[in-house]
């Protein structure tokens, strides 16, 4: 299992984020491990990222996004992100993330999102970019919003 204060991890959500946003995810000034501990404990805003398998699965969340969606790291590390969409919902997530590996990134998007206790919630204004290795390859994709709110029930 991986940790959630990896460096390295941290370096490709900072890097790939300025490189496709054209903005930086966390204050410039921050080190390499002060910016790492921010985003995982202190940021005002959840973050997530997925791997690039065909059927991706969560390789982080902070603690933001791990109290929004109601899942500790453990349940979140190597679950398929599929599952935090119900299934209607599924397809245009699915054509989100498309989006965003033709394109890099996507920003403004809206979706309706399922937490760990069945609720559903809507995720505003987000923005979703791809994980670049240094040789350009995409590893994965994350995911940075900062409002949210439950959805009504049916």
């Amino acid at each position: 299992m991986s940790h959630p204060l990896r460096l390295d991890f941290a370096r490709l959500l900072l890097n790939s984020h300025a490189l496709l946003l054209g903005e930086p995810l966390a204050d410039a000034s921050l080190s390499l491990p002060e910016a790492t501990r921010w985003l995982y404990e202190d940021a005002p805003f959840c973050l997530l990222a997925h791997s690039a398998e065909l059927d991706p699965r969560f390789i982080y969340a902070n603690m933001a996004a791990q109290r929004c969606f109601a899942y500790d790291w453990n349940a979140f590390f190597g679950m398929p992100s599929r599952l935090s969409a119900q299934a209607p919902e599924q397809t245009e997530r699915q054509q989100m993330l498309d989006q965003v590996a033709r394109d890099g990134f996507i920003t403004g998007y809206r979706g309706l999102r399922i937490d760990g206790k069945g609720q559903r919630f809507w995720i505003e204004d987000g923005r979703l970019w791809n994980l670049l290795d240094d040789a350009g390859t995409v590893v994965g994709q994350a995911v940075a919003f900062s409002d949210w709110r439950p959805a009504p029930t049916a």
